[in-house]
């Protein structure tokens, strides 16, 4: 198997594949990016993909409550 993750778009017929990096998004939350350009229906458009695990972003710790 292939270490490498790719993401297919398919639009107006035309389907190309982008190949996806791990990334640790700002927010904590884990998952992959991926951008790129593509032509579809005779015309160009610039690609961005980005898949985010659900429930990858830490739990926020609860601060103690002071009497």
């Amino acid at each position: 198997m292939s270490d490498v993750n790719m993401a297919a778009i398919q639009l107006c017929g035309d389907k190309q594949n982008f190949i996806l990096d791990k990334k640790d998004f700002k927010t904590g939350s884990k998952g992959y990016y991926g951008t790129g350009k593509m032509v579809a229906g005779g015309k160009r458009y610039q690609i961005g993909i980005q898949v985010v695990e659900i429930g990858s972003k830490p739990k926020p710790k609860e601060e103690k409550k002071e009497k």
